[in-house]
């Protein structure tokens, strides 16, 4: 009797445990205020799920949630030039920020096509090997072979093919103001082609 007893409070422990770690695990829900930022800004343009319509603004499903956090306090403290998002993030403080990096980082990503196949393989060429003639140098080593980034380089598979392109044009001019250090040696030695190219394969990455 004293070993069943034993045996069902070991059951009972265990079992209670588990549920604390399932609880533990189980993403905490937005604050309301964060929610309405949420539905009243960031899903005008990026859409409830960080999926975007439309190719001029980025996907950010499945962003990593510590890009998310640069780039938005980068937009809120004018270190990112931008009149639109500048706007939206002006107010935002840095428990809000991470808030909505942690929301949109935990979206699933869907899947996408390359819109022109041909396009694509020479978009492919570049994005893993590079341009050795013009010392362009592999996307792959440093967003990874899948291009699936890091905590501190973006995410880019399934990233609008016209959105990647605009940010790599703004590199080369300098336009983008913020993380032109590297980016910008590389959009700099892209030919028109490379720069279309490898968007479009962007795009069709899962």
């Amino acid at each position: 009797m004293k070993r069943l007893l034993q045996s069902t409070l070991a059951l009972l422990l265990a079992g209670a445990s588990f549920t604390v770690a399932a609880q533990a695990a189980k993403p905490a829900a937005l604050p309301k205020h964060v929610q309405e930022i949420v539905t009243g800004r960031c899903a005008l343009c990026h859409g409830p799920e960080g999926e975007s319509a439309s190719a001029v603004y980025p996907r950010l499903a499945a962003q990593h949630p510590d890009y998310l956090q640069k780039q938005l306090k980068d937009f809120r403290d004018g270190r990112r030039k931008s009149d639109t998002m500048g706007e939206m993030a002006k107010d935002l403080q840095d428990a809000d920020i991470a808030a909505l990096a942690g929301f949109f980082a935990g979206k699933k990503a869907g899947a996408r096509q390359p819109g022109d196949v041909d396009l694509a393989a020479v978009g492919k060429y570049i994005f893993l090997k590079g341009n050795s003639y013009s010392g362009v140098a592999a996307c792959s080593s440093c967003h990874g072979p899948k291009g699936y980034g890091t905590e501190q380089l973006p995410r880019l598979a399934g990233q609008h093919p016209s959105y990647v392109e605009t940010q790599l044009k703004e590199f080369n001019k300098r336009e983008r103001t913020n993380d032109n250090s590297i980016m910008h040696s590389i959009a700099s030695k892209l030919t028109e082609l490379e720069t279309r190219a490898v968007a479009v394969y962007i795009g069709g990455l899962q």
